[in-house]
């Protein structure tokens, strides 16, 4: 800390001399006419131009020879060097530069465009000018940021060292582009519903809780992309609806677990859990294809290819295959013993929570892409049950490398059913189950004035995770941290 220190008490002196040279290190405004990757791709065919362009961008580097200094410059578009003569700007200006700016420092060169002996397109500065004074260094270039927790308190510097890091994100904004363009080109109709509600539903998670000032009530932050409220809207006549939007869960931090993310929901009425099999099959290759260039995939542990048949695997018979449990049958308590056995940490005593943990521990084998069907009921409150297999239900999780990365079913439009399903959760809550799902007696109240039969879907950022191999954290822009004091 110390020679941090120094370093900014070095570079708070520049910006007095700066000051005092009756320049303003902190300018509202650029006067750039291209960005660097323009002014790469329209370099001239001769050596040298005679054509003035404006470029802007932090310097990364600096390297001195004599009268003469080398810079890298690097804008959001592109990296170009620049080259300062003592003998082109003067010496009065080059020594002010020389002793005034800094690796960091946002600068706006002008100047003209020419080949090095080596080749390389190079911009010789007439002039130059502050945009941003830097007081604090970058790190390293070859050592960066190693601290993961460093890394992600300083976010926007990891970016600026790393490129590939830039390019995960530059690839996930193209990731829902392709899903919200798949959507729409299948009809689907765009809508926003609440991230505030009265009652959270749609998920088993445990909700972040605030207080509405003006109503005098309680409300919590959606734990899945309006699941009820689009429903509702089936109700309401529309037969196709999807939203991409931020959800919140109230959960454990790991690298492949987050507070808040990006999911998407779809609603398909008059469909059912076959047709959104179908669907979402075609569309998570049209992801693949269209942002990653591939439908083939490789990671520590799986090798996979989307374009091949997506087996169809039976909850109860995998779950049997891998732990000898059959999750209809066994006794709570011979599935207590099975977890402790199996050294499974697990939360909530209920079977359904029971079941669940020992799915994750299973889901963890199956390399997919896979269909997991036929889920127990009591696993899954808002799906319908199968006609001719009482307490199994139309529901399908989408299994690849390991990871869940997708959910849907078709929709339980059935209000009695879900009135008494609705009860079993509410027990669950009163025994202490946090993630057991809040009963919506309006959603019940709709669903007695008819919604048709409707396939649901949704999927999120870890489906994007598992194609680009990294943790959930990574392809998170600003994950949340826990406070340095706290």
């Amino acid at each position: 800390m110390a020679q941090i220190d120094n370093i900014r008490k070095a570079r708070l002196k520049k910006l007095e001399a700066i000051k005092k040279a009756g320049l303003n290190p902190f300018p509202a405004k650029s006067k750039r006419t291209h960005l660097i990757e323009q002014a790469l791709k329209k370099f001239p065919q001769a050596s040298r131009s005679k054509k003035k362009v404006v470029l802007s961008g932090r310097i990364m580097s600096l390297r001195s020879h004599g009268g003469a200094t080398f810079l890298d410059v690097r804008d959001g578009t592109g990296k170009i060097q620049a080259f300062l003569n003592k003998d082109k700007v003067g010496e009065k200006d080059y020594t002010f530069f020389l002793e005034n700016f800094d690796i960091g420092d946002i600068v706006e060169l002008s100047g003209t465009l020419f080949k090095t002996k080596r080749g390389e397109k190079t911009l010789e500065i007439h002039h130059f000018r502050i945009l941003t004074k830097s007081l604090l260094p970058l790190p390293e270039k070859w050592h960066g940021l190693q601290d993961y927790e460093e890394r992600y308190r300083k976010r926007y510097l990891d970016l600026l060292l790393n490129e590939d890091l830039k390019e995960i994100f530059v690839k996930k904004e193209k990731f829902w582009d392709v899903t919200r363009e798949f959507m729409k080109k299948n009809g689907f109709f765009e809508v926003e519903t609440p991230s505030l509600e009265i009652t959270t539903g749609g998920a088993e998670a445990n909700p972040f809780k605030t207080h509405h000032d003006d109503f005098d009530a309680d409300v919590y932050l959606r734990i899945s992309v309006g699941e009820l409220w689009q429903k509702r809207l089936m109700a309401a006549g529309f037969e196709k609806t999807f939203e991409i939007g931020r959800v919140y869960r109230n959960e454990g931090s790991s690298p492949d677990h987050l507070q808040e993310f990006t999911n998407m929901e779809f609603y398909w009425a008059y469909a059912n859990y076959e047709d959104g099999m179908k669907l979402t099959q075609k569309m998570f290759r049209e992801i693949a294809r269209q942002v990653f260039g591939t439908t083939k995939f490789q990671s520590k542990d799986f090798n996979y290819d989307l374009s091949k048949e997506w087996k169809k695997i039976s909850y109860q018979k995998e779950i049997l295959s891998q732990t000898g449990i059959d999750v209809l049958e066994s006794s709570e308590k011979e599935i207590k013993q099975k977890l402790e056995e199996l050294k499974i940490k697990h939360e909530g005593e209920s079977r359904p929570r029971l079941v669940d943990s020992l799915l994750k521990h299973c889901r963890k084998n199956i390399v997919g892409p896979s269909f997991l069907i036929d889920h127990p009921k009591f696993v899954s409150p808002l799906a319908k049950e199968k006609e001719n297999e009482p307490g199994l239900t139309e529901r399908f999780q989408i299994i690849i490398a390991g990871t869940e990365v997708g959910n849907g079913y078709s929709e339980l439009n059935d209000p009695i059913d879900q009135a008494k399903r609705f009860e079993i959760q509410q027990k669950l809550l009163e025994a202490g189950e946090k993630e057991a799902m809040m009963p919506d007696w309006d959603f019940v109240e709709m669903l007695e004035h008819g919604m048709p039969p409707t396939c649901g879907f949704g999927f999120g950022e870890r489906f994007f995770s598992v194609l680009a191999d990294k943790p959930l954290r990574e392809v998170t822009l600003f994950p949340l941290m826990k406070p340095k004091n706290g």
